[in-house]
């Protein structure tokens, strides 16, 4: 009995950090991770290593302020950067939803294409299944609430990292390649294909605008004091160690196979070419995996996102006429109109994104969501770095201000390359 109890207090710990991890690791993640592993090998898998700690250290930033401030990010940067913040925000997230959400309706309906081919092609089926993974996590989202939320994600992390590492651990390539990918970082066809891709991996890893969504659900698990700091370390540590697990992992799946296809077909590509070493029950075992990880990511974004249009509205009320100590008190009611307003829309305007190419939607929402982390990096070098908005105790030390203007670099160089691509 005691076993049980430390076992619940600690999934409690790391609860935020895990949603956190299964949000941020999608179909990006499948299709980015098994293209670089499957040109490169193994010895890219630093880069998966390097991509989970630069997210780390934005994420971790973001606890920090909050829990010294009582403010979201989004309340912290209104208040000092000015209301301009929000007015670009905003015209940010709905573009930013549109494509998300139809990359991830049609990521849903192509996992489940390929796992049942009931339709003639994987276009119809796409569309099918699409429709009904999001209607699906709009009705467990809209009845539920976060702790119905929370509990249905702990299954799906479950589900797609054990099934996902399982595969990798049968296609094993030996500790030698394994270690020396990880702490001897090179880059095969450095003039060709290997830097482009290795910079993708590292880019690729986690979430982009959900990232935020850990300030809110650390408010759903009642941390609010600055003494929450270390435990909310902890869980950010955890959750981006798996998600770094589950990258790794995808890189081995990929090194062992070679993709040629594109589009709403690259699932099915994969699995297909997976049963060859690993028989049926391979190929099954990484749909399952694969499944869980993009409908965890879709339920994540359509439970998190409403939280930023809710917050960005409230943000936008109060603005001139509430005190900073009445702006650190609000909170975002998931019963209210604008969260179950947009939630609405989330699951449902994106579906017209079924009706256009996989890639292409794919392509535009990477686009979109590249250039949201290299402008939070700034956000919080900015907030965190001045002693008078969150304190001497928390504010940015030496190391952290040069991995957070690292991130920015980095990510922002990405960003360019995406849209001039």
């Amino acid at each position: 009995m005691k076993s049980v109890h430390t076992l619940g207090r600690w999934v409690a710990i790391i609860g935020p950090g895990l949603l956190v991890a299964a949000t941020g690791v999608g179909a990006g993640d499948l299709a980015t991770g098994s293209f670089a592993g499957s040109l490169l090998g193994t010895a890219v898998l630093w880069a998966v290593a390097v991509g989970a700690f630069l997210k780390f250290v934005v994420t971790e930033g973001i606890a920090r302020w909050q829990l010294a401030t009582g403010c979201t990010v989004l309340e912290g940067a209104t208040r000092h950067l000015g209301g301009i913040v929000i007015w670009l925000f905003l015209p940010y997230l709905f573009i930013w939803s549109y494509f998300t959400g139809s990359a991830l309706i049609s990521a849903c309906g192509v996992t489940l294409y390929a796992m049942f081919p009931i339709f003639d092609g994987p276009v119809h089926g796409k569309i099918f299944f699409g429709i009904l993974s999001s209607i699906t996590g709009f009705a467990l989202v809209y009845q539920g609430g976060y702790r119905l939320f929370e509990k249905l994600m702990s299954i799906c992390i479950g589900i797609m990292f054990l099934t996902v590492v399982l595969t990798a651990v049968l296609l094993w390539p030996g500790f030698t390649a394994v270690l020396h990918g990880l702490f001897v970082p090179t880059i095969p066809d450095f003039s060709g294909l290997g830097l482009t891709w290795t910079i993708a991996l590292m880019g690729g890893v986690g979430g982009t605008v959900t990232v935020l969504s850990y300030g809110y659900w650390i408010r759903e698990e009642g941390r609010v004091q600055s003494d929450d700091l270390a435990v909310c370390r902890i869980d950010l540590a955890t959750g981006y160690l798996m998600t770094a697990l589950f990258g790794i992992s995808v890189v081995i799946i990929g090194s062992h196979i070679r993709i040629e296809g594109s589009g709403a077909a690259l699932l099915i590509q994969l699995s297909e070419q997976l049963q060859g070493p690993l028989g049926t029950p391979g190929k099954w075992l990484f749909l399952i995996g694969a499944f869980g990880a993009v409908f965890s990511s879709l339920l994540g974004v359509w439970q998190a996102t409403p939280y930023f249009f809710a917050d960005a509205l409230t943000l936008l009320r109060h603005t001139g006429t509430s005190s900073a100590s009445d702006q650190a008190r609000l909170t975002v009611n998931t019963r209210a109109l604008p969260y179950r307003a947009y939630l609405t829309a989330l699951a449902t305007v994106p579906m017209l994104g079924l009706f256009t190419g996989f890639r292409e939607v794919q392509k535009i929402y990477t686009i979109t969501g590249a250039f949201f982390i290299p402008l939070l990096a700034l956000v919080l070098l900015l907030l965190n770095g001045r002693s008078k908005w969150i304190g001497d105790r928390l504010k940015n030390r030496l190391p952290t201000t040069v991995s957070l203007l690292a991130t920015l670099l980095f990510f922002l160089w990405i960003a360019v390359q995406k849209l001039t691509v």
